[in-house]
């Protein structure tokens, strides 16, 4: 008997506490209070170019949603290693970021003694702009669209010659996708700098040169170099009146280079879903958009998986492209 009084009461009072458990509140989710301190973020390229002014942009408008400053360090050099190793050296806490992009996934392909993943060793954070190539011509030359420079390279095999930046640059690459996609007899010839680039076209030792719209923008101001050709999905809209490649006649040449921000791998969560928020909304500004645009880039943000993917088809596309092109690795 009272074995069962025991029994009994123990029951009770079990009941009694998960009522009280049900009854009782549970605790509000703790909201991340990122950022309170500044965050740094790594540029692999110098001061003043298209990369470092658009990044610079949004985080002037990152810094006044949050109220804290987002510095940009510039660190060229070394294939972007530099600050690749400036955000891996870094604690995963949404306070030392680094751009990522096009260049790491040519890398992964390019370089023997690449030290880091970019698939597995960073947080993908967002994409924070895309950016197309210019196929460009001298304002001289015969060739008014781009299948008229396809008609005469197949009439004159071994006769024509592309121009690009550094081998193994998105500009190099995409020179010799548009090579492979066609099948033509016609030369690359690498230059160091776009300004290099464009005083061939001029001088008619390139027909056509591969670049950014900001490197060919001065030469186009006083129509000396003409552009044939874009390179993306759709049409460029600083450049309503130029067709894509798409629309004129090669549709599987399309090529869109981009920049992202990642941290070092392990990024909390919350941090991560606090930061990609602020970044998009950022980018949705109409006054950094029309700023952007007119540098030739598209700032439109992504969730971090459509970086990760982004990435990861871009690995694969390019490292297909220097295999074929036989481009040695460095």
């Amino acid at each position: 008997m009272r074995a069962y009084k025991r029994d009994a009461i123990a029951i009770g009072l079990a009941v009694m506490c998960a009522a009280l458990a049900f009854a009782m509140p549970l605790p509000a989710r703790a909201e991340t209070d990122y950022p309170n301190r500044p965050v740094r973020v790594f540029i692999p390229y110098g001061p003043g170019g298209v990369a470092d002014v658009t990044m610079r942009l949004l985080a002037q408008k990152l810094g006044e949603a949050t109220k804290q400053q987002f510095v940009i360090e510039n660190r060229p050099g070394a294939g972007g290693l530099l600050a690749v190793k400036g955000v891996l050296d870094s604690p995963p806490d949404g306070y030392t970021l680094g751009l990522v992009g096009n260049g790491q996934a040519i890398g992964v392909s390019l370089f023997k003694n690449r030290t880091y993943n970019p698939l597995t060793d960073f947080t993908h954070v967002a994409i924070t702009a895309r950016f197309e190539m210019l196929l460009a011509v001298s304002g001289a030359s015969p060739y008014r669209t781009l299948q008229d420079v396809v008609t005469a390279a197949r009439k004159n095999p071994g006769k024509l010659n592309l121009g690009a930046i550094n081998p193994g640059s998105t500009q190099n690459l995409s020179a010799h996708m548009f090579k492979q996609m066609t099948g033509l007899d016609v030369a690359i010839i690498p230059y160091k700098t776009t300004p290099d680039l464009v005083t061939a076209i001029l001088r008619r030792d390139v027909d056509v040169g591969f670049d950014y719209l900001a490197g060919f923008q001065g030469a186009m101001s006083d129509n000396k170099v003409r552009i044939i050709a874009t390179s993306g999905e759709e049409r460029d809209p600083v450049l309503p009146n130029v067709p894509t490649a798409k629309e004129s006649g090669f549709p599987d040449y399309v090529v869109t280079s981009w920049n992202g921000l990642a941290s070092a791998a392990g990024m909390p969560a919350d941090v991560l879903a606090k930061l990609n928020g602020l970044i998009n909304v950022a980018l949705a500004d109409p006054g950094l958009r029309d700023k952007a645009m007119k540098l030739g880039m598209d700032a439109r943000g992504s969730t971090p998986e459509e970086m990760r993917a982004r990435l990861a088809k871009d690995i694969e596309k390019w490292a297909a492209v220097i295999d074929k092109a036989g481009i040695e690795k460095q």
